[in-house]
C-alpha cells in the first residue's frame, strides 16, 4: 500500500504495511499515515480474490498481533481515523475527495485487521490490544481511554450523520461493514453469546443514546436502496515531487469490495450471485438484523429490538409513551413499498417477519392497506419456488402468511382482489383468479411438496393453520382451488390407507418373528390422521360458514364423494364428518332428481339453488378454527445462526474462512 497502485499479491511485502505491523512505533502525528493511506489497487472481482486478500491480511495482522503490545500502532491507527472523522462531515460538504478517500482507506485497514483479530483471539485479548500504547514492552494504561468503545461510537455517528453523496457512499458502506465485523465474534462460537463486548458497548454507556437514530438510518438505507456511484466517477490524479500519485476513490480498494459477494452457502441454495443493486441497502439491512437479534443483556433488554418494536408512522401524531424508550417515526408507505419490492432476498423476508411479529403499529398499517397483493404475491412466489429456496426462507414466508391470516379482515379482502395472468404459476394457466384462491393453491402445493420431499411436520402444521384461519371466509373459490383442496384430501386418504396396510402386514409378520424390531406405524398413523382431521375441519368450516359462496367446493366434494365414505364411521372423524356427509347426501339427492347427463353448468346451477333450500340448522356448529403464531421458547437459538448465515452469504466485500465458522455447519439446510 502507500502512494502507488498495488496488487493483492504484493500486500504481505508492502513496505508501509510492514512498518505498520513491524517493531517500530509510529506516532499518530507521523507523515507515514498519509503515505499509508494513499493507496489503490485493482478491486477483487471474485470470492477467490477476496480469499487472497484475506490471506494477505492475515499475515500482516499476525505480525501486528505480535508487535502491537510494544508499538501501540493499532491504537495509533485508530486515533488517526478518529481524528479524521471529526472533519469528515465538513469534508463532504466541501467535496474534499482526497481527505474522504484516505479516511475510507484507514477504515478499510481497521476493518481488515479487526476481522482477523476477532477470529484469532478472545474478547479479553482483543480489548487489551486497544489499550496498548507506545511505552515499555507489554505495558498499558488501565485508566486510558477506551479506544474500542470510542471506535464503535464513532462508527455509529458516521453512519447516522455523514450525508450520503457519491464521494461518501463507500465510507458509509465500510462503516456499516466494520460494525458487522465488530459483532462477528458470534460466528466463532457454537453457542449463542449472551454476554460479549457487543453487549458491553451497544447496550449501555456512550453508544446507547444513538440507538433509535441508528435503527432509523439503517431502515431508511434499506428503503432508499441507493445505488453506488459509477466506477471511475471520482478518479483524481495529483502530481508531486515524488512522482505520480493515483488517488482512486472509485477505482481503489474500496470500490470493488462492495461489489463482490462471498459465494456459497450456509445451508442451502447459494445466495444470489448477481451484483447487488444497492450494497448500502443490503449491508444496512444485515446490520439491522444482527442488532435486532442480539440477546438481551443481563440487566437490560436489547434496545435495538425495542426500537424496532415501537417505531411509528410519520403520520401518527400521538405522543410517544414515556415507558417506551428508543422509539422514532418513519414513513410507513415508503417502508411498505420497499418490503414489497425486496422479498426475493432472505433478509428482506426476515425483516418483514420481524416487523409483522413485533411491531403492532406496522402490523395494523399493513393489514389496513388496500393493495395487499403487492406484499402477498412475492411471499407466495417464494413458497411456489420452494425447491429453489432454503428452508429458513420458506419458513419465514409461511409464518408471515400465518400472521396475516390471523386477521379476519385480511381473510375476507383477499377474495375480493382479482388477479390476471399469474405468469410464475406454471401448473395451470390462471387467466383470472382471486388472491385468496391463489393463496390456497400455493399453500396446498407447499403441503404436497413437503409430503413427498422434506416431510417436515412443522411446515405441515403451519400450512394447515393458515388454511384453517382462512376457511370460514373462503369466498367464490376458483374451481381449480376447490379441486386442489379435495385432491390434497385424496392424497392424504391414500397415504392413510397405505400406512394402515403396512401396519397390518407388520403386525402379522411379528407373529412369526419376534426378533425383528417393528417400525412405529402407530406414530405414522397418528400423524396422518391428525392432518386428515385438520383437512376435514377446514372443509367443514367452509361449508358451515360460507356454503352459499362456494358452489365450486360443493361440486368438487360431489365429484369425489366416495373418498369420504371410509371416514364416516371412523371414530376419529365421525363428529366432523356429519356436516360433510349431510351436504353430500343433500346435493346428491337433488342431482338425482334432476336426471342424468347433466352439464357442469347445470350441476353448478342446481348447487346454487340447493344452497337456499338446505336447512342451516341441520349443520352442526363447531368452534371457530383460529390458530395464532407463537414464537418458540429461546427463539435466538434459531434466529441468531440464521441471521449470521445470511451475513456470511450476503455481506458485501467480507470474507470469512469457512473452516473458522463455529455457529453453523456449512452443509446444513
Amino acid at each position: 500500500m502507500g502512494s502507488n497502485s498495488s496488487r493483492i499479491d504484493d500486500l504481505p511485502k508492502n513496505e508501509y504495511l510492514k512498518k505498520l505491523s513491524g517493531t517500530e512505533s509510529v506516532s499518530e502525528n507521523d507523515p507515514f499515515w498519509n503515505q499509508l493511506l494513499s493507496f489503490s489497487f485493482p478491486a477483487p472481482t471474485s470470492s477467490t480474490e477476496l480469499k487472497l486478500l484475506e490471506e494477505a491480511t492475515v499475515s500482516v495482522c499476525r505480525s501486528l498481533v505480535e508487535n502491537n503490545p510494544r508499538t501501540g500502532n493499532l491504537g495509533a491507527l485508530i486515533k488517526v481515523f478518529l481524528c479524521r472523522t471529526k472533519e469528515l462531515k465538513l469534508s463532504a460538504e466541501c467535496q474534499n475527495h482526497i481527505f474522504i478517500w484516505q479516511t475510507h482507506n484507514a477504515l478499510f485497514i481497521i476493518c481488515c485487521l479487526l476481522k482477523v483479530f476477532i477470529c484469532e483471539m478472545s474478547e479479553e485479548e482483543l480489548q487489551l490490544h486497544f489499550t496498548y500504547e507506545e511505552k515499555s514492552p507489554g505495558s498499558y494504561s488501565c485508566d486510558s481511554e477506551d479506544l474500542l468503545e470510542e471506535l464503535v461510537c464513532c462508527l455509529m455517528q458516521l453512519i447516522i450523520d455523514i450525508p450520503l453523496l457519491d464521494i461518501t457512499y463507500e465510507i458509509s458502506v465500510e462503516a456499516i461493514s466494520t460494525m458487522v465485523v465488530f459483532l462477528s465474534c458470534q460466528l466463532f462460537h457454537k453457542e449463542v453469546l449472551r454476554q460479549s463486548i457487543s453487549h458491553k458497548y451497544l447496550m449501555r454507556g456512550r453508544c446507547l443514546p444513538y440507538t433509535s437514530k441508528l435503527v432509523k438510518t439503517l431502515l431508511y438505507n434499506f428503503i432508499r436502496q441507493e445505488k453506488p456511484p459509477p466506477p471511475g466517477t471520482h478518479v483524481l490524479s495529483q502530481q508531486s515531487e515524488g512522482g505520480g500519485l493515483l488517488y482512486g476513490l472509485a477505482s481503489g480498494v474500496a470500490t470493488g469490495l462492495w461489489t463482490v459477494f462471498t459465494l456459497g452457502g450456509v445451508g442451502s441454495k447459494a445466495a444470489a450471485t448477481a451484483e447487488l443493486s444497492s450494497p448500502l441497502g443490503n449491508q444496512s439491512l444485515l446490520l439491522l438484523l444482527v442488532l435486532a437479534n442480539l440477546t438481551d443483556a443481563a440487566d437490560a433488554p436489547n434496545p435495538y429490538r425495542q426500537a424496532i418494536m415501537s417505531f411509528k408512522n410519520t403520520q401518527d401524531n400521538s405522543p410517544f409513551p414515556s415507558s417506551i424508550p428508543h422509539t422514532f417515526q418513519i414513513n410507513f408507505n415508503s417502508l411498505y413499498t420497499a418490503l414489497c419490492e425486496q422479498q426475493a432476498s432472505d433478509q428482506a423476508t426476515l425483516l418483514l417477519y420481524t416487523l409483522l411479529h413485533q411491531n403492532s403499529n406496522i402490523r395494523t398499517y399493513m393489514l389496513a392497506r388496500t393493495d395487499m397483493e403487492n406484499l402477498v404475491l412475492p411471499i407466495l412466489e417464494i413458497l411456489y419456488h420452494v425447491e429453489e429456496r432454503n428452508s429458513h426462507h420458506v419458513y419465514m414466508a409461511l409464518i408471515i402468511l400465518l400472521i396475516l391470516t390471523e386477521d379476519d379482515g385480511f381473510n375476507r379482502s383477499i377474495h375480493e382482489v382479482i388477479l390476471k395472468n399469474i405468469t410464475w404459476y406454471s401448473e395451470r394457466v390462471l387467466t383470472e383468479i382471486s388472491l385468496g384462491s391463489l393463496l390456497i393453491l400455493v399453500v396446498i402445493r407447499t403441503i404436497q411438496y413437503n409430503m413427498t420431499r422434506t416431510r417436515d411436520k412443522y411446515l405441515h402444521t403451519n400450512c394447515l393453520a393458515a388454511l384453517a384461519n382462512m376457511s370460514a371466509q373462503f369466498r367464490s373459490l376458483h374451481q381449480y382451488a376447490a379441486q386442489r383442496i379435495i385432491s390434497l384430501f385424496s392424497l392424504l386418504s391414500k397415504k392413510h390407507n397405505k400406512v394402515l396396510e403396512q401396519a397390518t402386514q407388520s403386525l402379522r409378520g411379528s407373529l412369526s418373528s419376534n426378533d425383528v424390531p417393528l417400525p412405529d406405524y402407530a406414530q405414522d398413523l397418528n400423524v396422518i390422521e391428525e392432518v386428515i382431521r385438520m383437512m376435514l375441519e377446514i372443509i367443514n368450516s367452509c361449508l358451515t360458514n360460507s356454503l352459499h359462496h362456494n358452489p365450486n367446493l360443493v361440486y368438487a366434494l360431489l365429484y369425489k364423494r366416495e373418498l369420504f365414505e371410509q371416514f364416516q364411521t371412523h371414530p376419529s372423524f365421525q363428529d366432523i364428518m356429519q356436516n360433510i356427509d349431510l351436504v353430500i347426501t343433500f346435493f346428491s339427492s337433488r342431482l338425482r332428481q334432476a336426471g342424468a347427463e347433466l352439464s357442469v353448468e347445470r350441476v353448478l346451477e342446481i348447487i346454487k339453488q340447493g344452497v337456499v333450500a338446505l336447512p342451516k340448522d341441520r349443520l352442526k356448529k363447531f368452534p371457530e378454527l383460529k390458530f395464532k403464531y407463537v414464537e418458540e421458547e429461546q427463539p435466538e437459538e434459531f434466529f441468531i445462526p440464521y441471521v449470521w448465515s445470511l451475513v456470511y452469504n450476503s455481506a458485501v466485500g467480507l470474507y470469512w474462512n469457512p473452516q473458522d465458522i463455529q455457529l453453523f455447519t456449512m452443509d446444513s439446510d
